[in-house]
């Protein structure tokens, strides 16, 4: 049968010999698929043509992606900024909706084959069609990110959900924003079969329609958890496990999701109606703009590594401390091959043990973690230095040896390969200066722990090469991390910002402010972690040394040392010492349970404590140090974990500004 549609640029549409209908979905220059108006406007016209064809006529009708990177990875985001109004959001939402009603109401079969990423408004169009295949391939990922965005799933994904995988599982997929391996979609419901590989995604779809498969939906005994009293004891237990990791006047979106639950989880059809009433003024927050803002500052460095040329899959660490070996058990955990140097034997094996512990929770399987261990190689001797296409030193701060280590590493690495410093405190010049290419070396900054942050600043000095400088942004990249491109400075960005912070709570401290108050204080503000808790795990001794260097350490009467000074001198080191601040025990610090403070107050003593992070950030952009204020906030947000919901330290700065100028008008 022939269907004649309109010239359409992100779909494309045929009906083959079998009577089965096929539209690809292939948005026209971009990499990724994402619903975007075009691409909704013309699944609907697909809609529409099937909608009249005669009964019989088309047997069915296959949803695929005709990009390798995946399905559809959620909504695009870039078009959100033009719904500052709920309003706006209503009518978009709406049209939505009704289309995807429309393809769940149509008489055929309609079956969606799954590769690659089927995110957000990607995996709620999935949920509207009858069936649901995925690959087992290693990018296949499913899940409902939107919670990260400030959001919850708004094109009635949150009804669908609950109808196929049962109220459990589908309200933790869409709180935790996790993304799916194939086979734990299909165990929840959100997928209905498997197939191997992406080659058999067709003949299995085309199989799925001619036996008319369609969906299920969740057992009974799942859909008997959305009935009261036990949708009423769900719902609690979800807002107590969500407020252990968020605020709710910081992150509303997951709460207003558990309201929702709560409220109609019984009746999906009121449901549907009341999903949209709460999701339009989350959409239209200053906390969803603002996250989403973060989402594009991390697009955005992303972006800055080149998109070809350069691949490394050899990495070279010299220094099995924490750090460097941490590093190595990261390359690892990406898939690279990681050979880890020190002049102690002890210390490498401690190393690899480390990162034993790190493949564990990432590698899954037998296989995986026995492949990461073989990728994994004890150098002591430094004989894949000549094989390795990144070369990082972690050792100590001495500009000394580690000149001398790079003018002998110069010698044996072979042409092309990155040489790079993780140092936190010396300047790249310097330490280029015994080499007869200078400008071969670049920073490679790492935050402690590596696994959990984002972060890589790559550090250029007046010499670097930008050649140089792309390739170490393409091996972050390749690691899964943000690069973040910096100038050669005492504490280049994020440690240059963040001091000013801590020694601040020091100064607090030492003028009598209770350090219970002044971490409280921080996470009222939306700092994820308190001041006073984040020197003790860094290690106090390392805290000083970076005041003292920055010029930062709080001032006293000339009589004793400060208090940061004064406790390192006596041995107490924060975490790693068992005391610091606070006494540690099993791992935790110890607090006064009986601490409380009034809100206001720890509200005003916030934008006290981070004042100083702000006005440094603000200095740091004057200076160049990184490309402009967008790289500032991204900086500091994915280096130190700054309030997301706040869009960066000059973001908010900015904002607070106004508000200020909006009040004097007034």
């Amino acid at each position: 049968m022939q269907i004649t549609l309109p010239d359409l640029k992100d779909w494309t549409f045929s009906v083959d010999l079998e009577g089965i209908a096929w539209a690809i979905i292939d948005r026209q220059g971009e990499s990724m698929n994402s619903l975007g108006r075009r691409a909704i406007e013309e699944l609907g016209e697909v809609v529409e043509a099937l909608e009249q064809v005669q009964a019989g006529e088309v047997r069915g009708l296959v949803l695929m992606s005709g990009k390798d990177s995946g399905f559809v990875a959620g909504a695009d985001i870039r078009e959100f900024e033009g719904f500052d109004t709920e309003e706006k959001v209503r009518d978009v939402v709406k049209q939505t909706i009704e289309l995807f009603d429309r393809i769940e109401a149509l008489p055929m079969p309609v079956v969606v084959a799954i590769h690659g990423y089927c995110l957000g408004g990607g995996l709620e169009l999935a949920l509207a069609c009858d069936w649901r295949i995925a690959d087992r391939e290693e990018g296949t990922r499913l899940g409902f990110p939107e919670v990260k965005l400030g959001i919850f799933p708004g094109l009635n994904g949150t009804v669908r959900s609950i109808r196929v995988a049962g109220p459990m599982d589908a309200m933790t997929a869409m709180l935790t924003g996790k993304m799916l391996r194939p086979g734990a979609a299909r165990a929840m419901g959100l997928v209905d079969q498997l197939v191997a590989t992406r080659h058999n995604l067709r003949w299995a779809a085309r199989k799925a329609v001619l036996q008319k498969r369609r969906s299920k939906g969740a057992p009974w005994w799942k859909k008997l958890m959305a009935k009261q009293p036990v949708r009423g004891m769900l719902a609690k237990q979800m807002r107590a496990k969500t407020a252990e990791k968020v605020r709710e006047d910081h992150y509303p979106a997951p709460f207003r999701l558990i309201d929702l639950f709560e409220r109609h989880g019984d009746d999906l059809a009121a449901m549907k109606r009341a999903e949209t009433e709460m999701f339009a003024p989350l959409m239209a927050s200053e906390t969803s703009r603002n996250l989403r803002r973060v989402f594009g500052l991390s697009e955005m460095l992303k972006d800055a590594a080149p998109k070809d040329g350069f691949r490394p899959r050899k990495v070279h660490v010299i220094g099995a401390g924490t750090m460097g070996a941490d590093i190595a058990a990261w390359c690892v955990v990406s898939g690279m091959q990681a050979s880890l140097q020190d002049l102690d034997q002890g210390q490498i094996e401690k190393g690899i043990h480390r990162a034993k512990k790190l493949f564990k929770k990432r590698l899954r399987g037998k296989t995986a973690f026995d492949s990461g261990v073989a990728r994994l190689i004890a150098d002591p001797g430094g004989k894949q230095i000549k094989h390795a296409d990144v070369i990082i030193e972690a050792i100590i701060e001495k500009l000394d040896v580690k000149q001398k280590l790079f003018a002998d590493l110069e010698t044996k690495a072979k042409p092309g390969a990155v040489l790079a410093t993780n140092t936190s405190s010396l300047k790249l010049e310097d330490i280029a200066k015994p080499l007869k290419d200078p400008g071969r070396l670049v920073g490679l900054h790492f935050f402690n722990p590596v696994a959990q942050l984002p972060l890589v600043e790559v550090v250029h000095g007046e010499g670097t090469r930008e050649e140089e400088v792309g390739k170490a942004c393409r091996f972050v990249t390749a690691i899964n991390k943000l690069p973040l491109v910096v100038k050669s400075c005492s504490g280049f960005l994020v440690n240059r910002v963040l001091a000013p912070y801590m020694m601040e709570a020091v100064r607090l401290y030492q003028d009598g402010q209770p350090r219970e108050k002044i971490d409280q204080a921080a996470l009222k503000f939306g700092m994820p972690m308190g001041p006073m808790e984040l020197m003790d795990m860094v290690g106090l001794d390392i805290c000083n040394k970076v005041g003292e260097e920055l010029n930062l350490a709080p001032k006293t009467d000339g009589a004793s040392d400060n208090v940061l000074a004064s406790l390192v001198n006596q041995g107490k080191l924060g975490k790693k010492t068992g005391e610091g601040f606070y006494v540690w025990e099993d791992g935790k610090p110890k607090r006064d349970a009986e601490a409380t403070f009034d809100d206001a107050e720890l509200a005003r003593l916030g934008r006290e404590l981070v004042q100083p992070l702000l006005d440094e950030a603000a200095r740091a952009e004057a200076d160049g140090i990184v490309k402009d204020a967008d790289h500032v906030d991204a900086g500091v947000i994915f280096g130190t974990g700054f309030a997301p919901f706040r869009g960066g330290p000059l973001h908010y700065r900015k904002s607070q500004d106004a508000n200020a100028a909006g009040k004097a008008a007034a």
